[in-house]
């Protein structure tokens, strides 16, 4: 979730390149992205018209374990391999890569792993062994991303090179991934746990632990990493947004129930019941979607009102596009266009599905194809996150 590499944004000092202004680049790497992830879609997932089948499992296991494989690749690992072949190239071998690795995780969990602990087993009712599967990327992507985003890859930065730094890094945050998920998580979804003994809802986990996400992404891209960095030494900037983005994760899960409570309306908000708890990270995948594409392909802008106007321009104005787009999906994308079952009343779908989707091709498309095919953004209009 940093910014794509100068080059690849920026086009070069000649008269007669052509160019598209910020917000016309912006919205160009926007409307591909939904171009393609309707059109695959379609293809591959859609419950009415694909032949697949795949939907909602192991389509959603295969897209969490693909997601988290784009940042290990893309970020972790500093694009080791990929980074040294051109375009498109780079990019066909990057997806082809973390499709691999995602769906190849996937069936090791579901029909590997499956046969020693039922639990992740892919021929449990409903898809379960897949979902116990996929629930450990929650935990993954909060802790990989804050890795890079907020400790700038502390403390093997400026220790190690690539591709060393990026391995010791997946080595060392295996641990707290899975010691968190197995006692937060595992109890609640095990053939052999007691759901009564597990400290939360599996909804009330998800919607939680995903403004945890949210918090980490919004600092470390619209706030640019502000405040953990005033901190000082990197140790205590770990620390310092570690705690932080958790504090603050449990104050935006709060926010964005209550949102998207309003934005449902409440007859729907009584039809989904306990389970609105996870609207909290519906609401917060859309804002994801526009924090990561705010920073990639609109410049991250403003960037020269000064720091508080900056952040609270970005941070409100990401927010309302999230909004915006959680009423279009539920309320008209998600039944009309992509066929997913009724939630309440007029709601269809689940925006950790389509939404993540689109985060998945936002990635492939703008950091590992680079916007492929567009027009750079002006070189005056474009600044990068620092």
């Amino acid at each position: 979730m940093t910014t794509l590499p100068e080059s690849d944004r920026v086009a070069p000092a000649t008269p007669t390149a052509r160019t598209l202004p910020w917000w016309g680049f912006g919205l160009a790497n926007v409307a591909v992205v939904l171009v393609l992830a309707i059109a695959s879609w379609w293809l591959l997932v859609d419950p009415r018209w694909s032949a697949i089948g795949a939907y909602p499992q192991p389509f959603t296991a295969a897209l969490f374990w693909t997601i988290i494989s784009v940042v290990w690749v893309a970020f972790t690992c500093a694009w080791t391999g990929p980074s040294q072949l051109g375009q498109p190239v780079r990019g066909l071998v990057g997806i082809a890569l973390t499709l691999v690795l995602g769906i190849g995780i996937t069936a090791l969990l579901a029909y590997g792993w499956g046969r020693v602990d039922p639990s992740f087993a892919a021929a449990r009712e409903g898809g379960a062994g897949f979902a116990t599967g996929n629930l450990i990327v929650l935990f993954a992507f909060f802790f990989y991303v804050m890795a890079v985003l907020n400790w700038g890859q502390a403390p093997w930065a400026g220790r190690l090179n690539q591709p060393w730094l990026g391995l010791a890094e997946l080595g060392a945050l295996v641990l707290p991934t899975l010691v968190v998920y197995g006692v937060f998580a595992l109890p609640g979804l095990a053939v052999w746990g007691d759901q009564t003994a597990a400290w939360f809802s599996t909804t009330t986990l998800i919607g939680w632990f995903y403004c945890l996400i949210v918090a980490a992404v919004m600092t470390g891209l619209l706030t640019e990493n502000l405040p953990w960095k005033l901190v000082g030494s990197p140790g205590r900037v770990v620390l310092a947004s570690l705690v932080g983005n958790v504090v603050l994760g449990l104050v935006l899960f709060v926010v964005l129930r209550g949102l998207a409570t309003v934005l449902m309306g409440s007859s729907n908000a009584a039809l989904i019941g306990d389970a609105l708890s996870s609207h909290a990270a519906e609401l917060g995948v859309c804002w994801v979607f526009w924090m990561i594409a705010w920073a990639n392909v609109f410049g991250n802008r403003p960037t020269n009102r000064g720091t508080t106007i900056n952040v609270l321009v970005r941070v409100v104005g990401t927010l309302v596009l999230a909004m915006a787009t959680y009423v279009v999906y539920y309320f008209v994308l998600a039944g009309p266009v992509l066929h997913e079952p009724q939630v309440a009343g007029a709601m269809h779908g689940d925006a950790l599905g389509f939404m993540d989707w689109m985060i998945l091709w936002l990635l492939w498309y703008v950091l590992f194809l680079g916007s492929w095919g567009l027009p750079k953004a002006r070189e005056a209009e474009t600044t990068a996150v620092q």
